[in-house]
């Protein structure tokens, strides 16, 4: 199975300390994020992760470069000044993730997920991993509707995970231009095109600079 880690952002609310480290090689618990999220794909037995870059890309590429050598490929898809967002970057690099299913992780979160739980083969185009709502987004993303998720309606709502399995199929059409993947995943909760699962463990999307102290003091003390 391939995956891909979406590490191309600005990390514009993490300054000032992505103005010189791109946000996935900033360290909690004594790891880049990047390794934290490259050990659990490698764990739940991907054979590729596509990794784009866009802001200090040459930074992740040289760090990538210098890790011990696995069984895992690492490639690195450089979207040069411009970064695509996270549609436009999946998109860009359909061509090295394949026709089958594949597994995407935003590169600025932490999560104690085994990622091996993730369907291989999704029912529909996609199946999310949903949390619990943050204190800093409490309204949440989506709800459950049976093992479907929804956008719509008023039943209790949950937070996108930034973890996923997407079908390849959920891209069709589009094409490598700059595109958030909310809306997109909108219109499909709309046709009933999604399932997910919730997840009641440890999570953090690491966002600003308070973020990721909370989340370093709390690794190095467990």
């Amino acid at each position: 199975m391939n995956a891909m880690i979406l590490a191309a952002g600005r990390g514009e609310r993490m300054r000032p300390l992505t103005d010189h480290c791109p946000k996935p090689l900033l360290s909690v618990g004594g790891l880049p994020l990047i390794d934290w999220q490259l050990a659990r794909l490698e764990a739940a037995g991907v054979d590729r992760v596509v990794i784009n870059t866009a802001w200090l890309g040459g930074m992740i590429r040289d760090h990538v470069a210098g890790r011990a050598r696995s069984a895992m490929e690492v490639q690195i898809v450089d979207e040069g000044d411009q970064a695509l967002e996270t549609a436009g970057g999946i998109v860009n690099a359909l061509p090295l993730l394949g026709p089958q299913p594949f597994i995407v992780v935003n590169g600025d979160v932490w999560c104690d997920f085994d990622l091996a739980r993730l369907p291989r083969e999704p029912e529909g185009l996609g199946h999310l991993l949903l949390v619990d709502n943050p204190a800093h987004h409490p309204q949440g993303d989506f709800h459950f509707d049976g093992y479907s998720v929804r956008a719509d309606g008023s039943a209790p709502r949950y937070t996108f995970a930034g973890i996923a399995c997407y079908r390849p199929e959920l891209f069709t059409g589009l094409c490598p231009a700059v595109a958030p993947l909310g809306p997109l995943l909108t219109r499909a909760c709309e046709r009933r095109q999604l399932t997910g699962h919730h997840h009641s463990g440890q999570w953090c999307d690491v966002g600003t600079p308070e973020r990721l102290r909370a989340l370093d003091a709390w690794l190095t003390s467990n």
